[in-house]
């Protein structure tokens, strides 16, 4: 709140005020007042009006920026309706009911929708768990009849797995903290598990898989890294190089935890793309030649990496390698060191 506003707010007072000087002035001088009694009457006049709006003023003021700083040290700002007391001041009493009203219809709108979109979240997660088990049974039957056939089946069947996981774990991303049990995790088993879920795409692409310095454990949830391990692999996959595809899959011990690696030798991202591949929805030039490409993937990865208090950060050189790094403390969570 400013003077100028406050001002403008109290115009048609002051005007009053103005013209009941001016009328009182003319009277006093009619009666036989001399100009200088009328100028003190005036003076003191005017003084008292100046100092009752400066403390009008100055108390609301007070009042107001209290309610700002409130409002800015709030999380949920929506809720100054039920935080803040009726006001003293007669003229702000309707508004402050105003916004009661408002406020209370707003909440009722909000745990509407919350109510729809958990319903919603729940079919999705019920279709999922059903659609698992069709995938399932195809999955065993191609296995056990093994031709070019079912070999090409069982490739396709890898990418559907793929996608109905990362719309089970897209849609639990919001509440990972009520659906993540943290223990000491091996990495080995981990990446281990990856490749065997995903082994006939690395067959179909030809990609050669590296592992060492794997015998390391992490506090984490392994459903959770195993996802997130599995979103990396995939774009090291959909971006590999047409030559010779490597990917390489290594921990290194640094200060106070472990860092997970996975490097390969693929296309590779343009330099002034690299701070924005954790956005959503970013494929950057590289997904712009891929109908493939979503930019959901390493977002869910930085979302995911944020929840379970771990750290991730991509390097990448163009048509020479990107490696995505993952860190897990030991103990307090500890940042990359530049």
């Amino acid at each position: 709140m400013n003077l100028y506003d406050f001002l403008k707010g109290k115009f048609n007072e002051i005007l009053l005020n103005i013209l009941c000087a001016f009328t009182l002035s003319l009277y006093l001088i009619n009666v036989g007042n001399s100009l200088g009694e009328v100028s003190l009457i005036i003076i003191a006049w005017v003084f008292i009006v100046v100092i009752v709006y400066s403390t009008q003023f100055l108390r609301r003021k007070k009042y107001y920026d209290e309610l700002i700083e409130i409002v800015d040290n709030m999380k949920e700002k929506y809720l100054i309706g039920e935080m803040i007391d009726c006001p003293k001041y007669s003229d702000a009493i309707p508004y402050y009911y105003l916004m009661k009203k408002a406020n209370k219809s707003m909440l009722e709108k909000i745990n509407e929708v919350k109510g729809e979109r958990k319903e919603y979240k729940e079919y999705i997660e019920q279709w999922i768990h059903e659609i698992k088990t069709p995938i399932a049974a195809v999955k065993l039957i191609s296995e056990n009849d093994k031709t070019s056939t079912t070999r090409n089946i069982l490739y396709e069947l890898e990418k559907i797995d793929g996608f109905v996981e990362q719309a089970l774990f897209y849609a639990r991303s919001e509440n990972v903290d009520k659906d993540y049990f943290v223990k000491e995790v091996s990495t080995e088993k981990c990446v281990t598990s990856v490749l065997m879920k995903n082994k006939q795409m690395f067959l179909r692409n030809g990609i050669k898989v590296k592992l060492h310095n794997l015998d390391n454990t992490i506090y984490s949830d392994g459903k959770w890294i195993e996802f997130i391990i599995g979103l990396v692999l995939d774009n090291s996959i959909k971006y590999k190089n047409q030559q010779e595809p490597k990917i390489e899959i290594y921990c290194e011990d640094i200060k106070n935890g472990v860092c997970l690696n996975i490097k390969d030798n693929g296309i590779g991202i343009e330099e002034d793309e690299l701070s924005r591949v954790f956005e959503k929805g970013f494929t950057g030039s590289n997904g712009r030649m891929s109908t493939k490409s979503t930019g959901i993937g390493l977002y869910l990865c930085k979302k995911l990496c944020i929840k379970l208090d771990h750290e991730i950060k991509i390097s990448s050189v163009k048509n020479q390698y990107t490696k995505v790094s993952i860190f897990f403390p030991k103990g307090n969570f500890v940042k990359f060191e530049s």
